[in-house]
């Protein structure tokens, strides 16, 4: 993933936010999903870009009880170390998860109650990388050391814990491939 400046991914997230409807008092003061973007984007800045080891620390911690009250207020958790590229959506607020070592892709779109966590054993332990322009659906839970390609939909309450193509559409428990369906029509 190219690095971005941090206005730009600001400027991209809430382009993304006014092409779904939202106008400028609705999406800054009354979007859930907006209010924890935000939060990642400048906590996730000050983790990668300074350098001064007790300023970062004073300042991540900061950065870490605003995440908590965004977490107990929003039900989201999005951790400064996760990677998330521009053009980020969250649809709905509530029960999102994602792991600290979480790598999402550009222009994604997830809803409510969807957890990337890690899971597995031994070599195949770790945290999934979401590709670009991917739809997770409602309760989705991706998990594991996997690959989810590009332009994918994760249907709702689907468990995915193997790879996943990319440009298809997965459901169900264990997720599998149900369509050549892309998420062209859900971003």
């Amino acid at each position: 993933m190219e690095e971005m400046k941090f206005y730009n991914l600001i400027r991209y997230d809430y382009g993304k936010y006014k092409k779904y409807g939202g106008n400028f008092i609705s999406i800054l003061f009354f979007t859930q999903g907006f209010w924890a973007i935000i939060q990642y984007r400048v906590a996730n800045e000050i983790y990668r870009k300074v350098n001064i080891s007790i300023v970062k620390k004073i300042l991540l911690f900061i950065c870490l009880i605003w995440q908590k009250v965004i977490e107990i207020s929003t039900g989201i958790s999005i951790p400064a170390s996760a990677n998330i590229g521009h053009s980020f959506y969250i649809g709905h607020f509530g029960g999102i998860i994602l792991n600290s070592l979480t790598i999402i892709g550009n222009n994604c779109n997830i809803a409510q109650g969807v957890t990337i966590g890690i899971s597995g054993r031994g070599e195949k332990r770790g945290v999934p990388v979401i590709g670009n322009n991917v739809f997770i659906a409602a309760n989705a839970v991706i998990a594991g050391k996997i690959n989810v390609g590009n332009n994918c939909v994760i249907g709702a309450n689907s468990l995915v814990v193997t790879n996943v193509p990319n440009a298809i559409t997965v459901v169900g428990v264990p997720a599998v491939k149900i369509s050549d369906n892309n998420s062209d029509d859900y971003i």
